[in-house]
């Protein structure tokens, strides 16, 4: 398909630049079937969920990976974006036309980087030397990543530390947030549980290509960016039992969804998976481990928007982003949230 297919005019105040307090007093568009948009509130969710539904969260952490530094006389600016080993990791540059193989990047606070390899997507890998483990370093001189359309309008501040990390994070590893998450809160995890309504964690720990522009004229050209997950023997067991009860499993964010799709076959059976993941979904796609999603709002032109009008029909939810505009609704990572329900 033609990526302009999936364009649509943003106004720029419909950006989110700080997440709703408290964070389940976001709004939430409802997209049930053919049925009539509502619109909700997070809080709500337990009311609109049946008992034995299962939500799927990402209880990756996000890491400080942004790192401003310099070589020399030249100002470096690197996102790390993927773990290769224990002491390096795949990274974005800034001003990487300065940079040389076995150049050293001084990023302050005793933290230094070695650019030991580039790759053909113009990334590096960084190396880290020390005996702290790289996490250690990061939390002494990295910032939060936010993404481009938040930190070009404001800079990254101690809030974000708090704000830019779900109630579920427990493994180190990303550097984008599984946003849908952010606006859980213990008060409501407690509501669904007294609605009968289960949960399950996995991880998938979310890249910087996340906010890679899709450069490509057409979706069949466009190489997607791997990231690492994980799921369990014992919880893809779980959800397997849920789905043969006739229950639902609902994905918490696009990325508990890629991973539950790329460990499920033609059989609809979820499987344990412990690896790397490029899935690229776009219409025609038939969705095999999910029943629903709750995500927030996307990108113009971005494979998060392919996505989930893969999931309703891309007719429905450009209406349904439409709606969401003319309402005021709040857009992107700290934006506002929509429940999608295909009719099943």
């Amino acid at each position: 398909m033609r990526v302009d297919a999936f364009d649509f005019d943003l106004p720029n105040e419909r950006i989110a630049l700080r997440p709703a307090v408290p964070r389940d007093a976001a709004r939430m568009l409802v997209v049930d079937g053919g049925q009539p948009l509502g619109d909700r509130i997070v809080s709500e969710l337990p009311s609109l969920l049946c008992a034995g539904d299962v939500l799927v969260f990402n209880d990756t952490r996000v890491i400080p990976a942004q790192l401003e530094g310099t070589r020399g006389q030249a100002r470096i600016g690197a996102t790390l974006h993927k773990r290769i080993d224990l002491r390096r990791w795949q990274a974005f540059v800034r001003n990487a036309k300065r940079l040389h193989e076995g150049d050293v990047i001084d990023f302050g606070a005793g933290v230094t980087g070695t650019a030991e390899a580039r790759h053909p997507d113009g990334s590096w890998t960084l190396f880290f030397p020390g005996d702290e483990p790289v996490e250690v370093l990061l939390e002494r001189a990295g910032r939060m990543p936010l993404p481009p359309y938040i930190a070009g309008k404001r800079p990254t501040d101690e809030q974000d530390r708090r704000d830019y990390q779900t109630m579920f994070a427990q493994k180190d590893g990303a550097v984008a947030a599984p946003t849908a998450a952010l606006h859980f809160t213990p008060d409501l995890m407690a509501a669904l549980a007294q609605a009968g309504v289960a949960h399950e964690t996995l991880t998938l720990h979310v890249g910087a290509g996340t906010f890679l522009p899709v450069k490509a004229e057409d979706t069949a050209d466009h190489a997607m960016h791997a990231e690492w997950g994980r799921i369990d023997a014992a919880t893809a067991d779980r959800l397997n039992a849920a789905r043969a009860a006739g229950h639902r499993v609902i994905a918490v964010g696009t990325t508990s969804l890629r991973l539950l799709e790329s460990a499920t076959g033609a059989d609809r059976v979820i499987r344990p998976f412990e690896g790397d993941t490029a899935i690229f979904i776009t219409p025609g796609y038939t969705f095999n481990a999910i029943d629903g999603l709750m995500t927030n709002f996307h990108l113009p032109k971005s494979t998060l928007f392919m996505l989930v009008s893969a999931l309703m029909g891309l007719e429905r939810m450009q209406a349904v982003y439409a709606h969401a505009i003319a309402q005021d609704y709040r857009f992107y990572s700290y934006g506002d949230a929509s429940l999608l329900l295909p009719a099943l």
